[in-house]
């Protein structure tokens, strides 16, 4: 049977602080299998220190995972950025909907392959399905998502970012923040967050056809 298997890692995990990176790596893992307990057939599971796979339900929750991931570490101001797989194949074994461990099969397996070979480019986000249309306007919209998101600068703008991300109007950013309402929808165009946005509808919709 096929199912959506993800997996992540931390990129460039040798050079950051081990301990202060593998806490706030658990925190990401944690969240996610809080909020999506009903999506997971199998929990996101950390299997080495820098890196967790599970197993989704479908498309659409897998899409909104990787989106949530990614405002989470901003929100949290986490130091670290994360590269992804998501392959739609074949697990061969039961799937162990405690822990992501003790699973065998062919999509697994083309998983790791694909992650090894993601290191190699500049791309944080690879989906595999069997759509092949789908895939490429999905893979398509990640690198804008991805173009938008690593030109931020969130040490400087952690707060606001994080505003927007949860209230989406400058107008009531502006209030939350207590600054000028010129200023802050200046600071919406120069963060681009017009096209987020419209990167995150595209993957939403496209997930769900």
């Amino acid at each position: 049977m096929k199912n959506y298997i993800l997996m992540c890692d931390i990129i460039g995990s040798r050079n950051l602080d081990q301990v202060v990176t593998i806490e706030q790596f658990k925190k990401c893992t944690s969240h996610i299998n809080k909020k999506y307990a009903n999506s997971l057939l199998s929990p996101l599971t950390i299997t080495l220190g820098d890196e967790f796979q599970g197993i989704v339900q479908n498309l659409n929750d897998s899409i909104q995972i990787l989106i949530d991931l990614e405002e989470f570490i901003i929100e949290n101001n986490f130091k670290f950025k994360l590269r992804y797989v998501v392959n739609y194949g074949k697990i061969e074994t039961k799937i162990n909907n405690k822990i992501a461990y003790e699973m065998l099969g062919e999509g697994l397996t083309n998983a790791r392959i694909i992650m090894n070979e993601l290191k190699n480019s500049s791309h944080r986000f690879n989906f595999i399905i069997d759509n092949l249309e789908k895939e490429i306007i999905i893979n398509n919209s990640f690198i804008i998502f991805q173009n938008i998101i690593d030109n931020w600068n969130i040490n400087k703008d952690n707060q606001l970012i994080s505003n927007f991300l949860k209230f989406k109007d400058y107008k009531i950013v502006a209030e939350k923040m207590n600054k000028e309402r010129s200023l802050i929808w200046k600071r919406e165009k120069s963060l681009n967050l017009a096209s987020y946005n419209s990167s995150k509808i595209i993957l939403q919709t496209i997930s769900k056809q």
